[in-house]
């Protein structure tokens, strides 16, 4: 998708800043040690792609230490939220606190060695009532079908993580899928189309994950969002460049009324943007 035709508003719903080990330090007990990439990185990178916003994802390499998110909130100011990785047991005022600073969930990793388990999804999930933050889930969606009905019960708002990590393997036949548009349509939860080289088996534009994001856009546009996972400190493959996958998200969205709900107008609702 070239610049000039990203609407105005547009927002990128996943994305990390890592700052120099000596300022914010790495927790021990990490999967991988990133590359220093600064909050003015990720704000040049935004403006050269045509991205207003942005939500900056607590990456699991600072586990339960917010800082390094909340630091870079507040460089980016209005133009950023942000997604933190919260305990069970925070107190009332450290959640207004985040809240107040542009926090608007919280991450639950499930794949990736140091982020909140699974199995505190309900206990967290409880702490978060009445604030008015969402849950973030990044897990094996089809490895994991106990998700679905838990997600249910949940009573708080979920964001699903890249796909839901349905595979080309699997695609739209799987329970998975049925399932998440079924949370979709019924208002429980919310997608984030990103991180298609996280399953694809192909290089980019990833062709054998179409079907499964093109998937989701037929059913339920009005509950997904888009996210480039800047600087992709997950991916096995060479990182693309953002502008190429906005252009990936033009072959899963073709109308361009839909790729405007989920670029811009649903991250509005869901991250408290704004509306433009």
């Amino acid at each position: 998708m070239d610049a000039n035709r990203v609407p105005a508003g547009a927002c990128d719903c996943h994305a990390h800043v890592f700052w120099p080990p000596a300022r914010f330090p790495f927790a021990p007990a990490r999967s991988y040690t990133p590359p220093e990439r600064l909050p003015s990185d990720y704000g040049a990178m935004l403006q050269r792609v045509g991205l207003a916003r942005g939500v900056i994802v607590q990456p699991t390499v600072y586990g339960t230490d917010n800082r390094p998110t909340l630091a870079a909130l507040a460089e980016l100011a209005d133009r950023v939220r942000g997604v933190a990785v919260l305990s069970p047991e925070i107190g009332d005022n450290e959640l207004s606190a985040l809240a107040a600073s542009g926090i608007r969930g919280a991450r639950i990793n499930a794949l990736t060695p140091g982020g909140t388990s699974l199995d505190r999804l309900e206990a967290v999930a409880e702490r978060l009532k009445g604030s008015g933050l969402h849950i973030q889930i990044f897990a094996d969606f089809p490895r994991r079908p106990d998700l679905i009905p838990r997600i249910r019960r949940l009573g708080v708002p979920v964001v699903i993580d890249h796909l839901a990590a349905i595979g080309p393997e699997r695609g739209t036949g799987d329970p998975a899928f049925a399932g998440i548009v079924g949370l979709l349509r019924d208002g429980l939860c919310w997608l984030k189309l990103s991180g298609p080289y996280l399953v694809s088996r192909q290089d980019f534009p990833y062709a054998d994950v179409a079907p499964v994001a093109a998937g989701f856009v037929e059913a339920c546009p009005e509950r997904l969002v888009w996210a480039s996972d800047w600087p992709h400190p997950s991916a096995s493959k060479i990182a693309p460049d953002v502008a190429d996958l906005l252009a990936v998200l033009d072959r899963w969205a073709p109308d361009a009324a839909a790729r405007k709900r989920i670029l811009v107008d649903n991250p509005a609702s869901l991250y408290g943007f704004d509306r433009i």
